[in-house]
């Protein structure tokens, strides 16, 4: 009796071992992709990480917030690789250790968007900081998104540029929010605001908001996948944060990047850059 009460006990063990391994090694197929709202937003997203996830087997948890708070949560060994649209901020993350393998993706621009009517009257202005000098000095209402993300690093670059401060302003407000949630305010609120390209265009529909000023060249967006240092965070995935970098500059995924949103909006949403000097 004493026998068959052990050997029960033995076996149940085994079991309890046995399941533990596969949700172990499950573990390792978890994946957390800390990224720009905008990727989320122009649902490029949406089309990539299925791709990704059905030629690894990896399953990927995805954080949309802004550029600085995605790079916060690397800092902190809350995810495992960034795709990001800050360089300045990027490159300090690097410079501190946080990241490894820093590899340039894709890009778009940054537009300024506000109403039909343009109250600044700033269409006419082929320079950005001149743009927003206009809107300014006459006071039209600008909505920042003031959530440290990439777009809001280069809207405070650009103010700066222009010697303005427009903290504490009547006409500037801060959101708070994301790239879509901030659109959807600017166009209820009838005002100027800074946007990426893809979104801007992803939501053109139902915006009733134009483009005001383009093609500066300080308005470039570029983004990075970067993989969060081991070194620093043990547990993070490694073997799952390269496979997504690999994945990002492989020609196939490169090539889905130059077809997304040509079909819906008449044009790319992003522009593949892997491989290509910086």
């Amino acid at each position: 009796m004493r026998r068959i009460f052990f050997r029960s006990i033995a076996m149940a063990a085994l079991a309890a071992l046995g399941t533990a391994v596969p949700a172990s090694a499950q573990a390792q197929k978890n994946l957390i992709l800390a990224t720009t709202t905008s990727t989320q937003d122009t649902g490029l997203l949406d089309t990539l990480v299925p791709l990704f996830e059905k030629k690894t087997g990896y399953f990927v948890k995805t954080i949309a917030v802004g550029s600085g708070q995605a790079m916060a949560m690397g800092q902190k060994g809350e995810a495992d690789v960034l795709l990001v649209h800050s360089p300045d901020a990027e490159k300090k993350f690097m410079a501190d250790g946080y990241g490894v393998n820093r590899l340039i993706v894709m890009h778009n621009d940054f537009v300024v968007v506000g109403p039909p009517s343009d109250p600044a009257g700033i269409k006419s202005l082929k320079a950005t900081v001149e743009a927003f000098k206009k809107i300014a000095s006459t006071g039209t209402l600008f909505m920042s998104r003031g959530d440290k993300s990439g777009t809001d690093a280069k809207e405070k670059s650009l103010w700066k540029t222009a010697g303005i401060n427009p903290e504490g302003q009547a006409w500037y407000q801060q959101t708070g929010l994301g790239m879509g949630q901030t659109l959807n305010v600017s166009a209820e609120k009838k005002a100027y605001t800074l946007a990426d390209r893809g979104t801007y265009l992803s939501m053109k529909k139902n915006l009733g908001m134009d483009i005001l000023n383009e093609g500066d060249k300080s308005l470039l967006n570029v983004y990075h996948v970067i993989d969060v240092n081991p070194a620093k965070w043990p547990k993070v995935n490694t073997a799952g944060a390269k496979a997504f970098s690999d994945f990002m500059v492989a020609k196939e995924t490169q090539d889905v990047i130059a077809r997304f949103g040509v079909e819906k909006y008449g044009s790319p949403l992003f522009f593949p850059d892997a491989g290509k000097p910086e």
